[in-house]
């Protein structure tokens, strides 16, 4: 399976060339501070949306990270969509009294009669880890020969439900999120949208791994032995060596569980050998768009054709507690970005991982 065409907007900036640009130089997006928050905004101007059913700040998202794609030229009866998502319109519900607009379905739903498209569409809502369960179904679909194309998307905004649920769980902060440090704490909650045009063939990045597990450990919390995170890893590398992936793109969310279940699946994997980051302290934690923002970095980082990785940004006291991983800082050099890994972590114990390879 490959991705074609591939673009995404966030706090960082309204195209992935702006986001890269920033990103491979440490700089965080625009946060704005809302009492116990800090939160990613996207502050650009964004698409109009005219049908009411679907005038949603998700949607206008979605739409600006697909300007660049050229939708367009799809053909409208062998194109399927996919977006991830978790919030969809929950907050425009509680004005509006639509009750298309809480629907998680509504992205989805939207591109399809937006652009006039025939074949089939769906939306996943996995929590995090959506971004890469969406090209999990493309690569179905694609296989059984149901689509010849497929339109693979994630969108989030910043919502009052997932804002108030990590303050309830006592991990959203006001300060920036400090992952794999003994002084993290909180994670903060971004926005943002990424799209892809994914074919079964085509000259684009190879999706070349896509591993999925589930965990039955706890609802919110993950299993600080990372058995299921480690399998979804090796099940996405399946015949691919360890040390033949160039980066590592980190869940890293900052919070003690998380880092501490993924710090001991990615050594568990790779030691210390592999450059490895979380670009979170740079766009906040997107939700159910988080793995696809991180999903098109990835394939930036690769297309860049360049020997330096995302630099891990933090307090620079990593937690000893931890197995020690290779995060990538500033000045941290490596061959040539070839091959990526980019994890993924979501409640309710799915755990995904998805590698990438350049042509």
């Amino acid at each position: 399976m490959k991705i074609i065409k591939y673009n995404a907007i966030c706090n960082l900036g309204s195209d992935i060339e702006e986001i890269f640009a920033k990103a491979i130089k440490g700089e965080a997006g625009k946060f704005e501070q809302k009492g116990f928050a800090r939160l990613g905004i996207v502050d650009c101007p964004l698409p109009e949306i005219r049908e009411s059913d679907y005038n949603l700040r998700c949607n206008r998202l979605l739409l600006k990270a697909l300007e660049p794609l050229c939708i367009e030229q799809l053909d409208r009866e062998k194109t399927a969509i996919v977006v991830a998502t978790s919030n969809s319109g929950v907050d425009e519900y509680e004005i509006s009294g639509n009750p298309k607009h809480y629907q998680i379905g509504n992205p989805a739903e939207f591109l399809h009669k937006h652009y006039g498209f025939k074949n089939f569409y769906t939306t996943v809502s996995t929590a995090c880890s959506s971004g890469i369960k969406a090209f999990s179904i493309a690569y179905e679909l694609l296989n059984s020969g149901l689509a010849e194309t497929v339109i693979v998307a994630g969108c989030d905004t910043i919502s009052k439900v997932p804002v108030y649920g990590f303050h309830a769980l006592e991990v959203l902060g006001n300060v920036p999120s400090n992952p794999f440090s003994q002084n993290r704490k909180w994670i903060n909650i971004g926005e943002g949208a990424a799209a892809f045009i994914v074919k079964k063939e085509g000259e684009g990045i190879e999706v070349a791994g896509i591993g999925e597990t589930t965990d039955f450990y706890h609802s919110t919390t993950p299993d600080p032995d990372a058995v299921e995170p480690e399998r979804a890893i090796k099940l996405a590398l399946g015949n691919i060596k360890p040390e033949d992936i160039d980066y590592i793109n980190l869940h890293g969310t900052g919070t003690v569980a998380n880092d501490l279940m993924e710090a001991r699946a990615i050594y568990n994997v790779f030691k210390d050998k592999v450059p490895a980051s979380s670009t979170k302290p740079l766009t906040g934690h997107c939700l159910g768009a988080a793995a696809s923002i991180e999903t098109a970095l990835c394939c930036k980082i690769i297309q860049a054709n360049i020997n330096k990785v995302y630099p891990h940004v933090y307090d620079g006291e990593y937690d000893k507690t931890l197995p020690v991983i290779k995060l990538a800082d500033k000045n941290t050099l490596q061959k040539t970005v070839k091959t990526c890994l980019c994890t993924s972590f979501g409640f309710g114990g799915t755990n995904c991982a998805i590698i990438l390879k350049g042509f």
